[in-house]
């Protein structure tokens, strides 16, 4: 195994990355989403988008063919690393669907504890929650629900905060179905 040394520096809105051999890469964008140019080193540009504190990302490289291949459009000035190529939204929104059915909802989980019993449901029908919490348990009452409120999304920034809000619901529904001695 060899050693390896990585520094970074910030000036403004740059990142500049150096590894024992010098400046290695020059970064833009800052917690969840980055654009990634390389200076001294191989490879391509790359993109990554992630939810901060969850220790979950996605990213692309972009080689200078694949980048070919791409149609100019209103982003093509990029390196501004909010703005998605189209299809990298769809991904993204699908990767996050994946994670949050994985992590929340998988079999025998509290999430899927709530589904499966319809406590969200009960919950909600008893009328005695406030309208934010009510709001925010209708975005995880059902599979479908939950689906669609995460493909509404309009951006990258949005679907993370979308499925942070699921990921809050789940905490906060299963916090209320444990108060009332509805979950084991």
């Amino acid at each position: 195994m060899g050693f390896r040394l990585r520094r970074s520096a910030r000036l403004g809105p740059l990142r500049f990355n150096f590894s024992s051999g010098g400046l290695s890469s020059i970064s833009v964008g800052g917690r969840g989403a980055s654009f990634n140019i390389p200076v001294n080193r191989s490879g391509g540009t790359r993109t990554t988008v992630g939810l901060p504190g969850t220790g979950l990302s996605w990213s692309v490289e972009h080689t200078p063919d694949r980048l070919a291949a791409i149609p100019a459009g209103p982003a093509a000035g990029l390196p501004n690393s909010r703005r998605l190529r189209p299809g990298q939204l769809d991904a993204l929104k699908q990767s996050l669907l994946g994670v949050l059915r994985q992590e929340l909802f998988a079999p025998g989980s509290t999430g899927d504890q709530l589904w499966e019993h319809g406590l969200v449901s009960r919950l909600l029908d008893e009328g005695s929650l406030g309208a934010r919490m009510t709001g925010l348990l209708a975005l995880i009452e059902t599979p479908e629900a939950m689906e669609s409120y995460l493909l509404r999304a309009q951006g990258q920034d949005d679907a993370k905060r979308s499925a942070q809000r699921c990921i809050t619901a789940v905490q906060e529904g299963s916090r209320l179905a444990s108060a009332r001695g509805w979950l084991s």
